[in-house]
């Protein structure tokens, strides 16, 4: 006897819930912090020269990281957790257990 199949259930997941947080190509945070950092070396320094150095430095910047996100788009967060994990962990399941 053939069994009757059951269609799998089906959600939609709106495209805003899973896409990754870009501003202008690359990383949000990081396109935000970048060009808070060349602001404030534009204005605090106030010369012509510092002002095209720190339009400079932001364009090459913005190129890295969307070189970055188009790579891997959750980089950064990656790496941050990368981070955060120890050197080197005991190849034990947890801390307590007896051999």
């Amino acid at each position: 006897m053939a069994e009757a199949s059951i269609p799998l259930a089906r959600s939609r997941i709106h495209r805003a819930l899973s896409r990754p947080n870009h501003l202008m190509g690359a990383d949000r945070e990081l396109v935000l912090l970048t060009g808070l950092a060349t602001a404030i070396l534009t204005f605090v320094v106030l010369t012509w020269y510092a002002a095209l150095f720190g339009i400079a430095i932001w364009i090459v910047v913005i190129g890295a990281l969307r070189m970055m996100a188009k790579a891997d788009p959750m980089m950064r967060q990656v790496y941050v957790r990368h981070v955060g994990y120890r050197p080197n962990y005991r190849p034990t399941s947890t801390p307590w257990r007896r051999y």
